[in-house]
């Protein structure tokens, strides 16, 4: 079951209901900068887990009255379209989940906009600089993946360049496993990837096993393009985008 770790009391809390109702996933985004896009791709990945796990979710955008800039953003990384949401957790709704940029100071609530609410709140650390580089927004992405949302990120030239590069690599080397006879996902394999993901969107747990993946030399390469297309289902890296092209 999909837990993420509730700011509001420092323990993990189920993401899902008990029953198959919808979960509200609301992004709160008081403004447009670096730490309010990846609140906007923290709720993104917590969508893409509960769809996987077949829980049904309702993406919702709270906080601030221009929506158009960080919604601009938020395509340009992959981030699936959130409609416009009031506070609360709304009609036909099993449960809610808040993702906030998280308030630094002594005494402070855990999440943006101090909300009491009786809501599971995800709380984003802070991303440096405010003024994201969108230039190469999939380098964006895994710059931003590569931390536990619970850490902070320093999104510089270093980062993006390596991001850049690694992805690059990872997805050459998808093409190529593409090109041999698919094979099936290990159960193992299978499992460590979900187990990560569910363990409060574990994303470099996720990347982890990637790299774990593509240097296995008992896997045969069907089985690794298999996996790093279903890894990517909750990643959203476009690592199968280069499938087809000439070696």
């Amino acid at each position: 079951m999909l837990r993420i770790i509730d700011a509001r009391t420092g323990e993990p809390a189920p993401a899902a209901p008990a029953r198959r109702a919808p979960t509200r996933v609301e992004a709160h985004v008081p403004g447009r900068d670096a730490t309010a896009l990846r609140v906007l791709l923290v709720a993104d990945l917590l969508v893409r887990a509960l769809e996987l796990d077949s829980t049904p979710a309702w993406a919702v955008l709270t906080g601030t009255a221009e929506r158009d800039g960080p919604r601009k953003d938020a395509a340009a990384l992959g981030i699936r379209p959130f409609e416009d949401g009031a506070a609360g957790p709304g009609p036909g709704t099993g449960q809610g989940v808040r993702v906030v940029g998280e308030v630094v100071g002594e005494g402070e609530a855990a999440g943006e906009g101090g909300d009491a609410r009786d809501v599971a709140t995800v709380a984003v650390a802070p991303v440096h600089p405010a003024a994201p580089d969108l230039a190469d927004p999939d380098a964006v992405r895994l710059a931003l993946l590569e931390r536990h949302h619970h850490a902070r990120v320093e999104l510089d030239a270093t980062a993006l360049d390596e991001a850049r590069a690694t992805l690059a690599g990872l997805r050459r080397a998808v093409a190529g496993w593409a090109r041999r006879p698919s094979r099936p996902v290990p159960g193992e394999l299978r499992d460590r990837l979900r187990a990560a993901w569910e363990d409060d969107l574990d994303t470099p747990g996720v990347l982890r096993v990637l790299r774990q993946v593509e240097t296995d030399p008992d896997l045969p390469d069907g089985a690794r393009f298999e996996i790093c297309a279903y890894a990517d289902r909750f990643l959203g890296l476009h690592l199968t985008r280069d499938v087809g092209s000439p070696p």
